[in-house]
């Protein structure tokens, strides 16, 4: 298993769409590569996304991984201030390391029928998942699976997750560039590009 982050790094709006274009182009590489793909959780913005944490799993995960670290930027005329004299945006894409499991004793889990997007199907079964770190109350909500049992995976992830974060904000010793990859992307050293409103890859 491994963690992917895609982050606008606190910057302007245009970045946060480039986070959600770049996601979207991610998942479709995936697919080609057979690497399986699950969203943990995202922050949206007004326009797109401020950032997105993926879970990856498959053979080819290192590849795929290898190829996306780094800055990616976006050459565009900004599509929400046409006037804008800027014309590069830039997100980061940060690799984290699969998280020491947690025992599941430690989590309570509470199982309650999904809502939102999905038709009747969604709601026929108690598939959503919440889960409650005992010790530190830290809690989420997983129901992006239509399965309970990948669901209660996808949610004990994600308290890991936060689990990291919360001791990483404690001053412990936990991988604190975690903490930091929000606020900083090196500009000018691209890993990617992509060009356009159409957000064509251009290397």
């Amino acid at each position: 298993m491994m963690l992917l982050q895609f982050s606008s790094a606190q910057g302007p709006e245009e970045c946060c769409i480039a986070v959600e274009k770049a996601l979207a182009c991610f998942l479709q590489e995936a697919n080609k590569h057979q690497v399986t793909v699950n969203l943990l959780e995202s922050v949206p913005s007004k326009q797109g996304l401020k950032s997105a944490l993926v879970c990856l799993e498959g053979e080819n995960t290192e590849t795929l991984a290898n190829t996306w670290c780094g800055t990616v930027q976006w050459q565009c005329q900004s599509p929400i201030r046409p006037r804008h004299k800027r014309k590069n945006w830039f997100l980061n894409v940060t690799r984290f390391s699969a998280i020491k499991p947690i025992e599941e004793s430690e989590i309570e889990f509470e199982f309650t029928k999904a809502q939102g997007a999905g038709g009747q199907h969604v709601n026929k079964t108690s598939s959503a998942v919440r889960a409650k770190h005992i010790a530190t109350g830290i809690a989420v909500k997983v129901q992006s699976e239509r399965s309970q049992h990948a669901n209660k995976r996808l949610a004990r992830q994600l308290i890991q997750w936060k689990l990291s974060e919360y001791y990483s904000q404690q001053l412990s010793s936990l991988d604190k560039q975690r903490h930091h990859s929000h606020y900083q992307i090196e500009r000018g050293n691209a890993t990617i590009t992509f060009v356009g409103i159409e957000f064509k890859r251009s290397n």
